[in-house]
């Protein structure tokens, strides 16, 4: 055993640039950092992501038998939430609780777990002057008419974590950053913020003012984690400045080592490929995507890659008016070259498709049908559940070694695609099969998925109804006539109890033109949409 750990966990660390294996501080405990939202606006599919990542690591190790002290910060003082409360004209702090509300409400509805701490800036002041006291009295930092910034000069390890030196970042600084002749070099960074005419400031030191962006989540991992602690999640646009000013600020107060000691860092999601067309806007929210697909589709669809890879939206547009599609010239030039209509950016919007979501929905579909149908024979055969060897049966060590390795969840739901073959064909016939060993094998998957649904989040809902769900949204998307479809359900029952078969059949032929699929089991049918796996 590692650490607590039952088997060694290996982790991609961007400050080594390697693969480490996981030691932890605190033998069967894990402390867990992750940079939240800066609330000014409705999060969008990348910052779901980023919050996804830390999501599952967290549910993984919980399931591997630790103890995992989550902390997710909320950034409610910056600029931009003051910038768009002058604009609203409203209190700063109510365009943030605002925002917090909505983000909270939308990582609900991906299902995330609540952190066990989510420290808002504006509750740690306290801290957050401490820290930057501690910092001036170190040398690191110095104060300039109100200001405070950090004398990035005094810090040697400055931009490893980044893989920039110090002098390339100067010497390219002259074109990027304004000239302050307060600043003792342009890489100094601030700090505190003097208060500026009808913003809101706090007292200190310094006088009247607000702290800086970087400063504040150094002071809340200190605060709820210590000066040291485990894993520390973000996006890869955080690496430079902003956790590399996190480590200065740190590493500054208390010490080379402190701090955390692994970091993980989320790819990129990009829409139609580099960025998305100027007609339909360079992102997406969450709930915009959520509107149009199952929120467990887009949690499904997220983790079917590894966490440091980019991942791609592939984006579908119809044209309103001929219905053809748009490539990506006219998309660009809102103007379909088919028709010559020129609909406009939110009439585009209003069509978009993912086909990478539409995918994820069909693969999610059929692992709840294999679900399904194996919780119904169980249920059928009317016995208790068969005895189960102790431990993970072979389905669940395969997704877990994959997990191990950097968290691949990509990599781990491969590992599922031979036993939901092999349990489909468990359930399609019986012919030459062992009942008990039958039922046996259905229980194991069973109880391994069970496993598998707590580490994911995923495919843990009551599979019946998730697929009923799932069809009948579809049915409402599609327009289709749902009392036509019972009353031909109803007329092919009818066939089949007089042993009309050629009227069954020709009912049946009717609705899969629909693209329906009809279920015939021993006392009645059913209907869905014809999957695509």
């Amino acid at each position: 055993m590692s650490q607590g750990l039952p088997q060694p966990i290996h982790v991609h660390d961007t400050f080594t640039g390697t693969k480490r294996e996981l030691v932890l501080r605190d033998p069967g405990s894990c402390g867990i950092y992750c940079c939240g939202p800066t609330v000014y606006g409705l999060c969008h599919v990348g910052n779901a992501r980023a919050a996804l990542v830390p999501d599952v690591v967290v549910r993984f190790l919980r399931q591997q038998g630790l103890r995992v002290k989550y902390v997710r910060n909320i950034t409610d003082i910056d600029d931009k939430i003051i910038a768009l409360a002058q604009v609203e004209g409203v209190a700063a702090m109510d365009v943030a609780d605002r925002y917090a509300d909505a983000y909270h409400s939308d990582m609900a509805a991906l299902g995330m777990l609540d952190p066990d701490v989510e420290p808002r800036v504006s509750s740690h002041l306290e801290p957050i002057i401490a820290l930057i006291s501690r910092l001036v009295e170190r040398g690191l930092a110095y104060a300039a008419e109100g200001d405070v910034y950090y004398r990035v000069a005094a810090f040697a390890d400055y931009g490893k974590l980044g893989k920039r030196k110090p002098e390339e970042l100067l010497e390219g600084a002259g074109s990027r950053v304004e000239v302050d002749a307060r600043k003792e070099s342009p890489l100094d960074f601030a700090l505190w913020k003097a208060a500026k005419p009808g913003e809101p400031a706090w007292d200190s030191p310094w006088g009247a003012g607000r702290p800086g962006w970087h400063i504040e989540c150094s002071a809340m991992c200190g605060t709820h984690l210590g000066e040291t602690f485990d894993l520390h999640f973000g996006g890869r646009d955080l690496i430079f400045p902003h956790h590399e000013n996190e480590i200065a600020q740190s590493q500054g107060a208390f010490g080379p080592g402190t701090f955390a000691q692994y970091w993980l860092h989320n790819g990129f999601i990009d829409f139609a490929g580099e960025k998305m067309s100027k007609s339909l806007g360079n992102f997406f929210t969450t709930r915009e995507v959520l509107a149009l697909h199952n929120a467990e589709t887009v949690r499904y669809f997220l983790l079917t890659v590894h966490y440091r890879s980019g991942l791609n939206f592939d984006v579908r547009v119809d044209c309103p008016d001929c219905g053809a599609e748009l490539d990506r010239d006219a998309q660009e030039r809102g103007k379909c070259a088919a028709c010559g209509a020129e609909p406009g950016r939110d009439a585009l919007r209003g069509r978009v498709r993912f086909p990478g979501l539409e995918e994820a929905d069909e693969r999610l579909a059929y692992v709840y049908a294999t679900l399904d149908g194996a919780r119904r024979v169980l249920r059928e055969a009317g016995a208790a559940a068969p005895a189960l060897p102790a431990g993970p049966g072979p389905l669940l060590q395969a997704f877990c070694e994959h997990m191990r390795s950097d968290f691949n969840t990509g990599g781990a739901l491969g590992t599922l695609s031979r036993p939901l073959a092999e349990v489909n064909t468990l359930l399609s016939t019986t012919k030459g099969v062992d009942k008990a060993a039958r039922l046996q094998a259905l229980a194991a998957f069973l109880a391994d998925m069970e496993q598998v649904s707590a580490i994911l989040g995923c495919f843990g809902a009551e599979p019946g109804q998730w697929l009923r769900s799932r069809r009948d949204l579809r049915a409402a998307k599609a327009g289709l006539d749902l009392a036509k479809v019972d009353a031909l359900l109803v007329a092919r029952r009818e066939a089949r109890a007089t042993k009309d078969w050629a009227r069954a059949d020709a009912i049946r032929d009717e609705m899969a033109a629909l693209g329906l699929t009809v279920m015939d089991g021993p006392d009645s049918s059913v209907w869905d949409f014809a999957q695509r796996v």
